[in-house]
This record gives structure tokens, C-alpha cells and sequence, in this order.
């Protein structure tokens, strides 16, 4: 880890300790931690934003795509179709489509594993 990273991550955990309901921030670091590999750091910081404030509708995709590097295929496709909701409820209709086709490979993906 580079010297700025270390720096990066310090300044987002200062930020979260001073405020914690800061989505932004915890989201910030939380795909710092998913860039290190830190997996474990990440799922804890994504799957917080996502009780604390679910209209946060970014986090759906990154914690999505985490749960498929973590091989959890049927919680990712859960919370793809939460977030296409979500998204649809604000009418986030970038956030939507995105979430639709992440949701239609792993539908691919999962039916493939099956056969």
C-alpha cells in the first residue's frame, strides 16, 4: 500500500469517527478497502451504509460485486433486486440500469454453475 493510500484511508476514518452517519465517507473507504484486497474491512463498511441509510443506492452495486468476489451469488442477486427498487423509488435511472445488468451476468453466472 502507497504511502498516499495509508494517508487516504487515515483521513476517511478521521472523517467517519467525526461523523458518524457520513455514507460518503464509510462508502469512500469501504472501496479503498475492496482496492487493498481487505474484503472483510469493506463487506463491514458497505453492509453498514446499507442498514443505516438504504436510500444510499450506490452501495447496492459495490456490496453486490463483493458478495460475487465472496461467492455469496444469492445474496448479491438479493441486493440487485433491492437496489433496482431503490433505484426505481428515486427514480435513479443510471444506478437502475446498471444494477439490472449486473443482476442479468449473475443470473448467467449462477445458471451456468448449475448445469
Amino acid at each position: 500500500m502507497s504511502e498516499n493510500q495509508k494517508a487516504k484511508i487515515k483521513q476517511l476514518a478521521r472523517q467517519i469517527k467525526n461523523n458518524p452517519g457520513d455514507s460518503f465517507s464509510k462508502f469512500a473507504l469501504a472501496l479503498e478497502f475492496r482496492k487493498e484486497g481487505d474484503f472483510k474491512k469493506a463487506r463491514i463498511l458497505f453492509e453498514d451504509i446499507l442498514s443505516s441509510d438504504p436510500d444510499y443506492v450506490g452501495v447496492y452495486y459495490h456490496l453486490g460485486k463483493l458478495y460475487e468476489a465472496l461467492d455469496r451469488l444469492k445474496d448479491a442477486r438479493e441486493l440487485y433486486e433491492q437496489g433496482i427498487n431503490k433505484a426505481d423509488e428515486q427514480k435513479e435511472t443510471r444506478t437502475k440500469k446498471e444494477l439490472g445488468e449486473a443482476l442479468e451476468q449473475l443470473k448467467i453466472e449462477m445458471e451456468e454453475r448449475s448445469t
